[in-house]
């Protein structure tokens, strides 16, 4: 079965539902692509640009952590890669599906934040001489929990694991880092304060596509962490990722689409959940109750069980001084 690129289901003018329902993702799906580590062999967004789009559930053995999307930029001087992956295996098989795309070397590898399923993989880049770039806030963070960080991928992935170990990027920025490759002008950006410390956006402003990394979710339920600020998180949505209004988008979780789908599940469901503790708290509501807000508009987002309930919480805690 042939496999149309987003470009070209944009091209023969789908909507951005449209494009996203004829690939839509599921939690149940099993391993795609069981000759490989990856869970899903890459697919060409638009010409030049790839990714490996990982499962939509938490990351298991099953799926060898391969739960979010590692990309690569193609030129004629070289390939840039986003996300070291989550693990040596991971960053290898990967490597093996650039070498059947180019014979161009890997000339620098991008995390788009510190957590496990972007850095762990580093290693693996390192050892080959390749220079891994990450902002300076995921780099604080690796260094920091780097070793939670590995044992709480060891204990998932058991033998899969093999040799990987925690090696931070040895390349940092604080706003942005250019460069220009074979032609191609890259952005590598960190627009403000999302999902994650040091969140990454890695922008191509000739081609339109932004790979987004975790500031956008696209079919599963983003989590909220202790440390998320879900209104800084809309404030640089707002103020500084729409202008940018890429036409293509690969973001950190789920298929690749447009701007107005991942804006759905994203800045509507982050909106949407403030206000509805926001009102639970103006009612005098407690922590207990919060986590009761009703969220059944989101429940055919995938990881809603092990999520919804959990992000209630946060955000109210975290409303409750605002």
């Amino acid at each position: 079965m042939k496999i149309l690129s987003i470009a070209t289901l944009a091209g023969l003018g789908l909507s951005g539902l449209s494009i996203a329902t004829s690939v839509a993702a599921s939690e149940d799906i099993a391993d795609q692509y069981p000759q490989s580590e990856l869970y899903a062999k890459p697919v060409e967004v638009i010409p030049h640009v790839f990714s490996a789009i990982g499962a939509t559930a938490p990351p298991t053995y099953e799926n060898a952590g391969h739960n979010n999307n590692l990309s690569f930029i193609v030129t004629d001087a070289g390939v840039v890669v986003v996300n070291g992956g989550a693990s040596n295996a991971l960053a290898a098989a990967l490597h093996a599906e650039i070498r059947a795309v180019t014979d161009q070397p890997v000339v620098l590898v991008i995390n788009e934040n510190g957590q496990g399923h972007a850095v762990l993989g580093n290693g693996y880049w390192r050892d080959l001489g390749v220079d891994v770039l990450a902002h300076a806030d995921a780099i604080a963070e690796t260094q920091k929990n780097g070793d939670f960080i590995l044992q709480r991928m060891q204990s998932y992935n058991k033998d899969r694991a093999g040799d990987t170990r925690m090696e931070h990027a040895n390349l940092s920025f604080d706003a942005r880092y250019d460069l220009t490759l074979g032609g191609v002008a890259i952005e590598v950006l960190h627009l403000g304060p999302a999902h994650d410390p040091g969140d990454v956006q890695v922008w191509i402003p000739e081609w339109k596509i932004m790979i987004a990394g975790d500031i956008a979710f696209h079919e599963r339920m983003l989590p909220i962490f202790p440390h998320t600020c879900t209104s800084c998180w809309i404030e640089t949505w707002v103020d500084k990722l729409e202008p940018m209004a890429p036409t293509y988008l690969i973001p950190g979780h789920g298929h690749p689409t447009n701007l107005a789908q991942v804006r759905r599940y994203t800045l509507d469901y982050l909106t949407d959940l403030r206000a509805k503790i926001g009102a639970h708290i103006d009612e005098a509501g407690d922590l207990a109750g919060a986590y009761y807000v009703d969220q059944t508009q989101w429940r055919g987002l995938d990881t809603f069980e092990e999520l919804a309930t959990k992000n209630a919480g946060r955000v109210f805690e975290e409303m409750e001084w605002e």
